[in-house]
């Protein structure tokens, strides 16, 4: 049994289980209830030490690794000028989308305060949202070691990616050493991950289970409503990605759709980018004639790394998350969102649910609880295969732009395409 059916099946079993004992209420279901919720905090917790020596350290080993593509300068550039375009498109994209698709979601007032007092024992947190001055002062942290205490993720990623520019300028036998040290704690970090994520079943029963057993069916209707809302923002901006790919590629929408529309099977069927790559370097150059000294490292590159989904996806967590436990975000958050979404998305883990291992800090200083990524990472499933075909068509995107740039296009001959 895979690990997506063995999660759902736990989420379906803590659902039926929280519902048994909301139905009867006697003094054994309840202990059991009080027995087994700990279990879900311990679990997400765990997942929480996991992520600041991740994502710096893949950030770092990630950005400072860049020297050694200095035979492919160009393109590499040019694939790195892309992906951040693309990212700020799809932030704008989801700024924009996202909070409307929200309009009709409301949540009873006796529910939220249910969930709260289900999240570390009734802990909240009042979040201190920071005038615009105030938030750009905070972008670069007086204390990295703080920030990363904090769990304040954007200041921490600045520094992390200061730090690996800097990390190009020194010598390479001691930036090679600094190298070595953040791919071990990377790695490290990536072996624990994985045994939490194997016990993910564990974890997501002990989260909905209390959840279910004093919400009933609320819960299950505003998870239904979360994964029909990230599927339908996710489809939007693959919609909105095909007229880039024809102002920016000159490739006809239709001809681009038909293009990558194998790959986006493959990718949607497998939820896996990596499973997606011979299709796109396939389409990429039978259908589209974009050369081979692009498609064969900008795409590979792109699967491996490049995630233009990410701060859609996260805007839309942020905000339902907010509506379940009574958080209004404000507008300067959601756009701390956004942006940490795009700073972060290189270094997000290749692992199951790993986005939301990385999400997870910033939604507990915006006063959200970190029990409450368990909820996600119990749906997953369905968003991370609308999530997958989203970043499949930014890589195919990204190969096109970066196939017009003026260095590479009049090196290659293609093959005009039909109107």
């Amino acid at each position: 049994m895979s690990l997506t059916t063995r999660v759902i099946v736990a989420l379906v079993l803590g659902f039926a289980a929280g519902l048994l004992v909301l139905a009867y209420p006697i003094p054994a279901l309840l202990k059991l209830v009080r027995v087994v919720e700990p279990i879900g905090v311990l679990w997400v917790n765990a997942i929480r030490m996991t992520v600041i020596p991740l994502v710096v350290s893949l950030l770092i080993t990630g950005v400072a690794s860049c020297s050694n593509m200095r035979a492919v300068r160009e393109i590499g550039w040019g694939a790195l000028a892309s992906f951040l375009g693309l990212l700020v498109f799809v932030a704008a994209a989801g700024l924009l989308i996202v909070p409307p698709l929200f309009a009709w979601f409301h949540i009873d007032p006796a529910t939220i305060a249910t969930l709260r007092g289900n999240a570390a024992g009734g802990a909240t947190t009042t979040p201190n949202i920071p005038s615009f001055g105030d938030w750009v002062v905070s972008l670069v942290p007086t204390n990295p070691v703080k920030a990363a205490s904090d769990g304040a993720m954007l200041p921490l990623v600045i520094f992390a990616l200061a730090f690996a520019l800097a990390l190009l300028n020194v010598t390479a036998k001691r930036r090679d050493a600094v190298l070595l040290f953040f791919h071990g704690v990377g790695d490290a970090m990536l072996a624990i991950v994985r045994v939490i994520i194997d016990l993910a079943p564990v974890g997501v029963f002990a989260l909905m289970l209390p959840v279910a057993s004093r919400t009933g069916i609320a819960a299950a209707g505003a998870l239904g409503y979360y994964v029909a809302v990230t599927a339908i923002a996710q489809v939007l901006i693959v919609l909105f990605l095909y007229p880039v790919a024809a102002l920016g590629g000159r490739i006809p929408v239709l001809r681009f759709a038909q293009a990558v529309f194998p790959a986006q099977a493959v990718a949607f069927s497998s939820s896996s980018s990596l499973a997606s790559l011979p299709t796109l370097i396939d389409s990429s150059e039978r259908k589209l004639r974009l050369p081979s000294s692009v498609t064969d490292l900008v795409l590979p590159l792109a699967v491996s790394t490049f995630k233009v989904g990410t701060p859609a996806l996260w805007l839309v967590a942020a905000i339902f998350l907010g509506h379940m436990y009574g958080v209004r975000l404000a507008p300067t958050q959601l756009l701390v969102i956004a942006l940490t979404g795009i700073l972060t998305s290189f270094s997000i883990p290749g692992v199951p649910h790993g986005w939301l291992l990385v999400i997870s800090p910033l939604m507990v200083t915006m006063g959200i609880p970190a029990e409450a990524i368990g909820l996600l990472i119990a749906v997953d499933a369905i968003p991370d295969m609308f999530a997958t075909t989203l970043n499949v068509t930014g890589d195919m995107v990204a190969a096109a732009l970066v196939s017009r740039r003026p260095v590479i296009a009049p090196s290659v001959t293609l093959e005009p395409v039909a109107q």
